[in-house]
This record gives structure tokens, C-alpha cells and sequence, in this order.
């Protein structure tokens, strides 16, 4: 396994009775790596959290954690593991400083380092300035930041995430997100979540996971090449013939839509000026011109459900 593999998960099957709800999953997870795990309910995301956690035996397979094999040492990988759960494991009677002590002390940070692991969460966390109040007092957005403090509080290598913006208003998702992406600089991230704008915000790789089997898995890179478009949506008040059309450079097909709206597609370099122009010239009307978006939703739901979907257009150009 390469040095900087922090997780390596190799053909892991869970059963449950004779139901297989985890298939044959293999992937690993590097250094540096913000990876979003998805999946529709009941695909076998959460039974392959719950074994990548130790929180749950794999009816075959392996897993390693940081070079350590979960099966063999549980203990030892389980102090390379950081998770926070959907409904992060917060004790609202208690202060935040208090309960990052007492998760200190779980972990077995011995007392001298304790104070440093506790202002280096708080920092990293943003608590600073919370960390003598109730937990029951602050809003959610910080009561999730105190969950993942308690996940990373020990320094592990894996950090584990369960829909950890759920419920948050618009800017408090925008400060977790950015916590996040600081987070895996340092550590391996694991970010389970169904909210899929997130992953592209946050994630450097995406995999799919879909009746206990990976479907799919790239990079968000090789996910923005996939999604790039080379179509353009017209609407004309004199629309021209579609073999016109056709004739612009890089135009490859054309064809006219239910509501009315002229598909163009085209390989190469984009024939919007061009089409401008002609459109100038031949008194088209042109009244509309837009890009034809693609969103990792489609990839999601074609791969889930085998439906195609409508593209979605962009702002008029």
C-alpha cells in the first residue's frame, strides 16, 4: 500500500440474512483526499460507513486504516478514525471546552498534550469564542463545528463525515464547506452526504454507490470535463431552416425542442459568435441563447435510476 494511502478497502461484501447490501466495494482514500461518498437510500452507503468505522464487521473483505488492518488491531485503527455522525454526539448540558476535555480524555491524549490537542480543535474549528458557553445554547452550525472538533481533537489520519450540513442555514454551510476543504490539507475525508451541489463544492473525487455496488468514481476534475457542454439552446422569432443551421462552423446537429427552443450541438470551439452574426444578418430574431447545463444530479440519477434527464439551461447569453 503507498505511504500515503489512509484508507484501503478491498472487495468488502456485507450480508443480512441473504440480502448482499454491500457488493464487492474496493476503493482507497489518500492524503489530501476530500472524498463524497453518494448514493440513494437503501444503495449500502451507510453499511459500508458503518464498516469503514469499525462500527460493523464486513461478511468478507479488508479494510486498513493508516497501514493498521481494522479486522486484526480494531483498537489501533479505530485511533486513526474520526467520525461524526448525522446527529454529532454533542452533551448540550456541558460547556464547549468541557465536552472537548472529556472527548480528549476518551481518546487517551495524555494530560500534558490535552490543553494543546483542545486549543488546536478549537482553533482549526473556529470554538474560540463559544468555548465557555453551553452547547445547548449555540445554534447548530456551532454545535456542528463541535462535532467535528471531537472528530479531529486525537489528530487522526481519516476524518469520516455523515451530512454534516444538514439543517444549517446558507452560511453556515458555506463556513463548514470551507472547514472542510482546510481539514483535508492535513487529513484523509470521507463526506457522505445526498445534498450533491456540496460534494462539488467540497470534494477533490466522487464515487457512487448503487444496489451495494460502486458505480462510478472520478475525480471532480474528470467530473467537470464530463459535464462541459457543447450545446447551445436558441429561440428565434424568424427561425431559419435547420440545415442553415447546421452549416455554422463546428456545428455537428441541430434540432428543434418542444417548447420551441433550437438545440445546437457542436464539437470544437463554441459557434456562439457566429450564430450571432448570422442571426444579425438573416434577421433571424434571435430572441435567446443559452448554454445547456449539466449538473452531477443527471450523472447521479441516470446512474441510480436509469432515467435520462433534461439538461437544464443556463443564464441567456
Amino acid at each position: 500500500m503507498p505511504a500515503n494511502t489512509l484508507v484501503q478497502a478491498t472487495g468488502l461484501y456485507r450480508y443480512y440474512n441473504q440480502h448482499c447490501a454491500v457488493d464487492d466495494v474496493s476503493f482507497a482514500l489518500s492524503r489530501g483526499d476530500v472524498l463524497g461518498f453518494l448514493g440513494p437510500n437503501g444503495a449500502g452507503k451507510s453499511t459500508t460507513m458503518q464498516m469503514l468505522t469499525g462500527n460493523l464487521s464486513p461478511s468478507a473483505g479488508e479494510i486498513i486504516i493508516n497501514g493498521i488492518d481494522l479486522l486484526d488491531a480494531p483498537k489501533d485503527a479505530k485511533r486513526e478514525i474520526g467520525y461524526l455522525p448525522e446527529q454529532p454526539p454533542v452533551y448540550r448540558e456541558l460547556t464547549v471546552n468541557e465536552y472537548l476535555d472529556y472527548c480528549a480524555r476518551l481518546n487517551r491524549i495524555p494530560r500534558a498534550r490535552r490543553a494543546g490537542a483542545l486549543a488546536t480543535a478549537r482553533e482549526r474549528c473556529g470554538l474560540d469564542e463559544v468555548a465557555t458557553r453551553l452547547i445547548g445554547n449555540l445554534s447548530k452550525g456551532y454545535q456542528q463545528r463541535v462535532g467535528i472538533a471531537q472528530a479531529i481533537i486525537h489528530t487522526p489520519a481519516v476524518v469520516i463525515l455523515d451530512e454534516p450540513t444538514v439543517g444549517l442555514d446558507p452560511l453556515q454551510i458555506r463556513e463548514i464547506r470551507a472547514l472542510i476543504r482546510e481539514l483535508g490539507r492535513d487529513h484523509g475525508i470521507i463526506l457522505s452526504t445526498h445534498i450533491l451541489p456540496e460534494v462539488q463544492a467540497t470534494c477533490s473525487r466522487v464515487q457512487i454507490i448503487h444496489h451495494g455496488k460502486l458505480v462510478f468514481t472520478d475525480t471532480t476534475a474528470g467530473i467537470d470535463a464530463r459535464l462541459a457542454s457543447t450545446v447551445l439552446l436558441a429561440r428565434f422569432g424568424n427561425p431559419p431552416d435547420l440545415a442553415t443551421l447546421q452549416q455554422l462552423p463546428g456545428v455537428t446537429a441541430a434540432s428543434t425542442q418542444e417548447d420551441g427552443r433550437v438545440r445546437i450541438e457542436y464539437a470544437g470551439d463554441s459557434p456562439a459568435e457566429a450564430l450571432v452574426e448570422q442571426a444579425v444578418a438573416g434577421h433571424w430574431r434571435l430572441q435567446e441563447l443559452a448554454v445547456e447545463r449539466h449538473t452531477l444530479e443527471q450523472i447521479f440519477i441516470e446512474l441510480t435510476t436509469g432515467e435520462a434527464t433534461a439538461a437544464a439551461s443556463g443564464a441567456a447569453a
